[in-house]
């Protein structure tokens, strides 16, 4: 099947006046690679999971796709983004407000600073629907309360003239997903929908979002850190790490990432679960933290965390192997 998202060898780098690190120097200017060489492919009808830990640059990759980074700082310094065989990169910024909105949505990651306060739900929702459908306030209004009510808020009618505060943590995150939906978009980005949720909730947003694209030829990227989330809504698993993709592949089924992990920092981050260990027992939590934009060590990104580092791994950069089963992973181990 033809991919509707394709993403190829995307670099985004972060500038800053002032002392740099080994990331790189344009003139006077420091730069930090946050997005290092990624590419990955979404089809129609499926969902694929950014997945690692905080810092990772899960969101940054999210953003840089509708390039919805403030530039500067950020910009893309390579690689292209193909959206339904049209080049993402390429479109001038009144193209690309053609699509946001419209044939790509976004759920942003924390609702209420991305609701307006002032502005009633109803009117966010049905602002798009205005601006891209040419419909009246009216209009909008009830095509509003038609997607408050698809995405299973009670008494929408009722609940479409509410502001943000007046509604709970998952009614605003129904809300923002309400906003993304509204024009039927091809293409749903939704950054950690899930977060700060309580477990009912999280497994409603996640059954709605994958009722949603089933059938309807959507395709879903799904941004968390939550393996549980992969385990339940995702078709296939990307794991990132510093920048960098270090494993992808089919989420379950025969050779699935999560069943058979090849590489040591997704390792890591499946025994860190809770059901990984014996009631009672201390987690298995990966020593460290991610390496700050500009203090990335040389190799493999992951070799000052890694219990098989060897001084091929501080020396040299891994390239991203092809495993069995159309899986990929970017360590000397799977060479």
């Amino acid at each position: 099947m033809e991919a509707l998202l394709e993403v190829c060898d995307l670099s985004v780098v972060f500038e800053r006046e002032g002392q740099g690190g080994a990331s790189g120097r344009i003139g006077g200017t420091h730069v930090g690679l946050a997005v290092d060489g990624v590419s990955f492919s979404l089809e129609r009808g499926k969902t694929l999971c950014l997945v690692g830990e905080s810092g990772c640059g899960k969101t940054v990759t999210a953003l840089s796709l509708l390039r919805l980074l403030p530039s500067p700082p950020a910009s893309i310094s390579s690689g292209r983004v193909l959206f339904d065989g049209e080049d993402l990169t390429a479109m001038s910024e009144t193209q690309l407000r053609r699509i946001r909105g419209n044939r790509a949505g976004m759920v942003f990651q924390d609702p209420m600073t991305s609701l307006n306060p002032v502005m009633r739900v109803g009117d966010q929702i049905g602002e798009s629907l205005r601006l891209h459908r040419g419909m009246t306030a009216a209009q909008a209004r009830e095509a509003a309360t038609a997607m408050l009510e698809r995405v299973n808020i009670p008494d929408p009618a009722l609940r479409v003239r509410d502001f943000p505060h007046q509604m709970s943590g998952g009614m605003r995150q129904r809300v923002m997903i309400a906003v993304a939906l509204a024009c039927s978009p091809d293409l749903i980005i939704a950054d950690e929908p899930t977060t700060a949720l309580d477990v009912t909730v999280q497994k409603q947003i996640l059954d709605l979002m994958r009722g949603l694209i089933e059938g309807s030829g959507s395709g879903l990227l799904l941004i968390t850190h939550d393996l549980g989330v992969v385990a339940r809504a995702a078709d296939d698993v990307a794991v990132m790490y510093a920048g960098r993709i270090v494993e992808q592949g089919l989420v379950k089924g025969g050779r699935g990432v999560l069943e058979s992990p090849s590489h040591p920092y997704t390792i890591g981050l499946l025994r860190s679960r809770p059901g990984a260990v014996p009631p009672k027992a201390r987690l298995d939590a990966i020593p460290g933290t991610v390496p700050g934009l500009w203090a990335r060590p040389d190799g493999c990104t992951f070799h000052p965390r890694c219990p098989h580092a060897f001084d091929r791994c501080r020396r040299e950069t891994p390239p991203l192997f092809s495993l069995e089963a159309g899986r990929k992973s970017r360590c000397w181990l799977g060479e």
